[in-house]
């Protein structure tokens, strides 16, 4: 078999992860699993590729599926709600960064939240807006770009195997927006993983991701 057309099939099968889940279930119709692939990557041998995708299945088996390792790793997490967030966004630059530090200090042993994410091109700050004026006044009016409220957050909180799952995510990511739910901002902080939705939808959002850890029990 043409070890290019094998290594191109399994790259197609691993950037699918409902395909593979499937697979490693033996859930898939191998034949129109095929033509979906060779469609896709414009190949011309679908026997081939129907050859690399049992093969390929044989390892897949041989580990827990994608959707069990996600599963285990959700029935010993659990959520937090908090409403009442804003964000904004400022422009990237260092000395932003050491003003925000000396808040960050105020707030240490005070029940107030902040996260700071850092792009190329910005810094977002999601916090409680009772912090709003405060973190407006520490950025700088100049340096602000966008305020926006109205959102909340859904926090999950699970074990440290998360760390090493891969997945996690992307199968609640999935659910949230099968469910027709917006996520604004979502933040990965070693085992806390935060969705940022707008307040009208946080009922919403807390059931479906709830749903996905009860369902594991």
């Amino acid at each position: 078999m043409n070890n290019s057309l094998a290594k191109k099939t399994r790259g197609y099968i691993d950037t699918h992860p409902s395909i593979k889940d499937c697979m490693s279930r033996g859930l898939i119709n191998y034949s129109s699993l095929s033509r979906m692939i060779v469609k896709d990557l414009n190949l011309d041998n679908e026997k081939a590729v129907m050859i690399a995708c049992k093969r390929y299945v044989s390892k897949l088996r041989s580990t827990l599926s994608f959707e069990s390792c996600v599963l285990k790793i959700l029935k010993d997490s659990y959520l937090e709600m908090r409403t009442k967030a804003c964000i904004i966004t400022a422009k990237n630059d260092w000395i932003i960064l050491q003003n925000m530090n000396n808040l960050f200090k105020d707030l240490w042993n005070k029940n107030s939240f902040m996260q700071i994410v850092q792009s190329t091109s910005a810094l977002t700050i999601i916090a409680d807006k009772t912090l709003k004026n405060r973190i407006i006044d520490a950025v700088g009016h100049y340096n602000v770009i966008k305020v926006k409220e109205g959102f909340a957050e859904v926090v999950v909180r699970s074990p440290e195997k998360i760390i090493d799952t891969n997945g996690v995510v992307a199968y609640l990511v999935t659910n949230l927006s099968n469910a027709g739910i917006n996520i604004e901002e979502a933040v990965s902080c070693h085992t806390d993983t935060i969705f940022i939705v707008n307040e009208s939808n946080i009922i919403d959002a807390y059931s479906v991701i709830a749903d996905c850890i009860q369902n594991t029990e």
